[in-house]
């Protein structure tokens, strides 16, 4: 899961592009990038922690220019200790190229040793990220008939990525002298937006993962980029699309809508505050049958990402809505941290438990999901601390039982809690006197409510259906005993600028 950003404007962008990834901060904080293009030069800066972390005022100053691209990183391929891992991507050839990429690729492996073998191109990193780069690279390279692009080099070299990449991805692309290019997989797994803002200098464009970021910069949504398509905003502030995939279908993922994104933001027309209300809606009618005859004091949601359901759930059931916990903002996401070991570690330094709303109370909590039952646990043992005389659990999200392999972080069934255990034991092992999941086609349900249009949706990690078609046994066996693998967790440099990469670099516009 990561964060990405792209703006064409006609004022300098890197206050705006650093505005920007701080508004999608919470798509990933392992790593931060920023690229920008003036004249005959790119400008980079990027390295491993939070957007504030990695960025200082000299950082700032050395990004010139009128457009650009951001990054903020969650690893779900390559090393998350490796700062050279850390995006935006560059290569000189052709043209002068830097991507920013959000999702998986499921063939990463073999499109590797293709590309050393018959593109003839070195892959310096274990990211996909670098792989995807250098296959529109090379597409690019073979469509391009002279020293410069056009459209149709470009759009060709994109339709070149769909037939060779399998997997998620959505990109932004700086092409030297050029302009910005975004697009989408042909099943649109996960999301990617754009915008405009009409100035007195002419109109500028923003490309964001979510439609939060356009709203923060002041821009206005003009909608989401199409599974397969590709939009060419040029450094003049043109906009040209087209679709570039044979036979693209919609299939968004479905833990964007349930916790991956920000409330406030649009995706492929839902509104992700109201999937979520709607999500509390058919829990609610779930706990009525499933739990008659049993007495519960008072909702409590675990934040913040369940606040819209457990609102509307205890609304729907009648019963009283609290805050019982206090987050420290300070502390990232645990579902996104990296290691078992800190994610456990950190659950009581990010929560608190307002002892006054548990003390000789039933309590319901609502939580968006139970992915590897570590958070619910503690959670759950911090509200019997806090005197609570009987704790339930709604999630909602169905059990997450399977490997998800396009760029979130569920690589291994074997950490997940539900792969193999049924409702019962998953309750006895978070601690909970009940436990309530949605229903899969409830879940789809709720956000089909909200937009119609939608007919089928990424829905893996649920019910192990990968909607590319390429995902085989062998694949996810591998993803396994790579899961196992020991994680180098403390080889990050103590020294923030030992693991930053500055970069000036020339745009390559004769090659």
């Amino acid at each position: 899961m990561c964060g990405i950003l792209g703006v064409v404007a006609h004022q300098p962008v890197n206050q705006l592009l650093y505005d920007g990834l701080m508004v999608l901060q919470h798509r990933g904080q392992d790593a931060a990038g920023i690229a920008t293009g003036s004249d005959d030069r790119f400008y980079m800066h990027k390295g491993p922690g939070l957007v504030r972390d990695v960025f200082r005022t000299r950082n700032m100053r050395s990004l010139v220019g009128n457009w650009g691209i951001g990054h903020v990183r969650y690893p779900t391929a390559g090393d998350a200790c490796n700062p050279a891992e850390a995006q935006p991507f560059y290569v000189n050839s052709p043209f002068g190229l830097l991507l920013a990429h959000n999702g998986n690729l499921t063939n990463g492996e073999a499109l590797k040793r293709e590309i050393f073998e018959t593109d003839l191109r070195h892959i310096n990193t274990n990211s996909d990220s670098e792989i995807l780069l250098n296959v529109f690279a090379h597409e690019l390279a073979a469509a391009s008939k002279g020293a410069r692009p056009d459209d149709e080099a470009v759009f060709a070299a994109v339709r070149g990525v769909h037939r060779r990449c399998r997997g998620a991805y959505a990109v932004v692309v700086m092409i030297a002298g050029y302009g910005l290019l975004a697009f989408r997989d042909p099943y649109g797994i996960r999301p990617l937006v754009f915008g405009r803002n009409d100035t007195p200098s002419g109109t500028e464009w923003l490309v964001a993962s979510e439609s939060v970021a356009l709203d923060t910069l002041g821009f206005r949504l003009v909608r989401d980029v199409a599974p397969g398509e590709a939009i060419l905003f040029g450094i003049d502030g043109t906009m040209r699309a087209r679709q570039c995939a044979d036979d693209p279908l919609l299939a968004p993922c479905l833990f964007e809508f349930v916790y991956l994104a920000r409330p406030d933001s649009v995706i492929d027309g839902v509104s992700v505050y109201e999937a979520r209300v709607k999500m509390g809606e058919y829990l609610a009618e779930r706990f009525r049958t499933r739990f008659p005859h049993t007495r519960i004091d008072v909702v409590i949601p675990i934040p913040d990402s369940s606040r819209p359901a457990a609102l509307e759930m205890a609304t729907r059931l009648g019963l009283p809505y609290r805050e019982g916990f206090v987050k420290n903002r300070y502390i990232g996401r645990t579902f996104i941290m990296p290691g078992q070991t800190v994610r456990k570690n950190s659950v009581r330094k990010k929560l608190n438990a307002v002892h006054q709303e548990f003390r000789g109370k039933r309590v319901l909590l609502v939580d968006d999901s139970i992915v590897r039952g570590t958070t619910s646990r503690e959670i759950i043992q911090m509200a019997r601390d806090a005197g609570a005389v009987e704790v339930f659990l709604a999630s909602a999200a169905p059990p997450v039982r399977y490997a998800n392999v396009y760029g979130i972080d569920m690589p291994s069934r074997r950490e997940l809690i539900a792969a193999y255990c049924d409702e019962e034991e998953v309750r006895r092992q978070i601690g909970a006197d009940g436990l309530l999941y949605q229903e899969l086609e409830d879940l789809k349900r709720a956000i089909q409510s909200v937009n119609p249009a939608i007919r089928r949706f990424e829905s893996s990690c649920f019910d192990g259906r990968y909607i590319t078609g390429d995902v085989t046994p062998e694949y996810l066996e591998r993803i396994e005993r790579r899961g196992d693998a020991p994680a180098a967790l403390s080889e990050r440099e103590d020294s923030e600028g030992a693991a930053q990469l500055d970069l000036n670099l020339p745009l390559d516009q004769d090659a």
